[in-house]
């Protein structure tokens, strides 16, 4: 008991300076999961340090040490993989072994395997679903295993044994202990971060909810100027900017005596970004590289703003301090920039509404429904808490959607890429309404290229679940199906909804979007290629069931 005790003393040790390692910028960039081997190295480095103070911190017992060593490398494997945890091993055991003992030798590969065992735990349960209790029987057998290598490797046999009797329950339990405290702080810092996540991207919608009637006019100097502000006042940085390629648009908060907005771009930092289009974390004064003496602005996050996806300004967030910026700061300025980037596309389509006389350009435009973007901005920030992961993958496909909404629709396009805008249409429509509707797509595998005008298939899937199955009472079916028949490809949209109303479609206005499909195709591929309406479905009185046919090789 004396000896349990006592480990545990020393194990506090331990775990106090892992604790301290768990709250830097470094420990939470290892904590992702594609570990890049620079990053792993460190790991390698940092783990190997807390092995080998574990053995320092260790008890002489009858010619041998009692010891936490165990916990570093077990924890390296379990958060590096097996190559980490091995070589993490592998320097504690050398370590270990370069003090003697009749144990040195034994303990050296034990530790190395131990290493190894939780670098194998890790290929199998990813780190983000660790638990203590993983880490727990990990760590109990892993001592046991090297109990049995001491006894296999130690010599005289009589005095391995003799110290196993001692050793064995107190290194065991003290160990597994040790091992799930680590992992208790690891998942404490994965929710910590998972919490911070759902902040921020629910923050950068609710921005967005804000910005997007004023980012409706364009990027000019008054838009920038109060978009800019909304950001200043709900992020709490030093200083928020806005440029194009060439000028300052809106400069507020920190250094606005200075960065006026109509004059030319001063930081350098902003010209690479510009020119380069990729992200830039300015970390210093010097890197922002600002030529006024006195400006106040330490760090910085610069985003490329984008517009069919050219670089067309840049979006800056800075701060006084000299505090690294985290990724979590980097992500929501990304996110930030995505989001208003689709938010000038949306600008552009307006800008070429009003110029454009062609009456189906305007009537396809019209197709982007700002209700649409509102309700899916709304779906997503309910997925912020509950699950960050979904709303990160959400939010691309809204992106998605609206840039193939803002394509010129002049030309064909692959019937595969109509498909990929319809699944982005549909993911944010089955997080909203997933409950009462099931899709089932039935695409033939040996379709042959078909091509077909952009926005045909999404209309006809919106006027589907829209009038036929959400007005309908209970759980409803939508079928998506194209198939290959002969020199011509099938395509159909079937639903087992409300039926068709031609006088209620015609009142209402919903069936506009079925008469510009009818009449696209028609004016592309000639009248057999016209929409076939049957509803209700043969032998049923209710569904719909739209289809048209795509002859290949004809255009008009």
């Amino acid at each position: 008991m004396s000896l349990l005790l006592t480990l545990f003393e020393r194990l506090t040790v331990v775990v106090t300076i892992a604790y301290l390692f768990s709250r830097t910028p470094l420990f939470r960039r290892l904590l992702r999961q594609d570990l890049t081997w620079r990053e792993k190295g460190g790991m390698v480095i940092i783990f190997g340090i807390i092995t080998i103070l574990g053995t320092y911190y260790g008890i002489p017992v009858k010619g041998a040490i009692a010891n936490s060593r165990a916990v570093g490398a077990i924890v390296a494997g379990l958060l590096g993989g097996p190559a980490v945890g091995a070589i993490t091993g592998l320097i504690g055991g050398i370590h270990r072994w370069s003090l003697g003992g009749f144990t040195g030798f034994a303990c050296a590969v034990s530790t190395t395997i131990e290493g190894l065992l939780g670098g194998l735990v890790n290929k199998y349960w990813p780190k983000q679903a660790m638990d203590w209790r993983v880490g727990f029987v990990t760590g109990f057998i892993a001592e046991s295993l090297q109990m049995l290598i001491i006894l296999a490797l130690a010599r005289p046999f009589v005095s391995a044994l003799d110290l196993v009797k001692v050793i064995a329950a107190p290194m065991t339990i003290v160990n597994a202990a040790g091992i799930a405290i680590f992992i208790m702080i690891v998942r404490q810092s994965f929710q910590e971060q998972e919490r911070i996540a759902a902040f921020m991207a629910q923050l950068a919608l609710k921005i967005a909810n804000y910005t997007l009637p004023i980012l409706r006019h364009g990027l000019t100097i008054q838009s920038a100027g109060e978009v800019a502000q909304i950001i200043l006042r709900e992020t709490g940085s030093a200083a928020v900017a806005i440029t194009d390629r060439e000028n300052i648009l809106a400069h507020v908060g920190a250094g606005s005596d200075h960065h006026l907005p109509g004059q030319p771009i001063q930081t350098e930092a902003t010209r690479i970004v510009i020119e380069t289009g990729q992200t830039k974390i300015a970390g210093s004064r010097q890197e922002i590289d600002c030529s006024h003496p006195t400006c106040p602005l330490n760090t910085a996050v610069i985003v490329p703003l984008r517009q069919n996806q050219q670089v067309v300004g840049t979006l800056k967030i800075y701060h006084r301090t000299n505090k690294p910026v985290t990724e979590v700061e980097i992500e929501f300025a990304n996110g930030l920039a995505h989001l208003f980037s689709t938010q000038l596309e949306l600008a552009e389509l307006e800008r070429r509404s009003q110029l454009l006389a062609d009456a189906e350009i305007r009537a396809l435009q019209a197709q982007i429904n700002p209700h649409f973007l509102f309700n899916a901005l709304n779906t997503i920030m309910l997925f912020c808490r509950t699950d960050p992961e979904k709303a990160r993958g959400l939010l691309a496909q809204l992106g998605d959607y609206f840039r193939k909404n803002l394509q010129d629709n002049k030309r064909l396009v692959d019937i595969r890429e109509e498909i990929e805008h319809v699944k982005a249409y549909l993911a944010i429509e089955e997080a909203r309404f997933g409950h009462r509707i099931a899709i089932t797509w039935q695409i033939d595998p040996e379709l042959r290229p078909v091509k077909i005008p952009p926005l045909t298939l999404q209309p006809l899937v919106e006027n589907a679940l829209r009038h036929g199955l959400l007005p309908k009472r209970g759980f409803g079916n939508l079928q998506i199906g194209i198939k290959q028949e002969r020199n011509q490809a099938l395509v159909w949209i079937e639903d087992d909804g409300v039926g068709f109303n031609q006088t209620k479609k015609e009142s209402d206005g919903s069936g506009m979007g079925l008469k510009n499909v009818d009449a696209r195709l028609r004016s592309w591929f000639g009248p057999e290629a016209g929409l076939k309406i049957i509803s209700p479905l043969p032998g049923q009185t209710y569904g719909t069931r739209v289809e048209f046919v795509i002859p290949e090789g004809v255009q008009k």
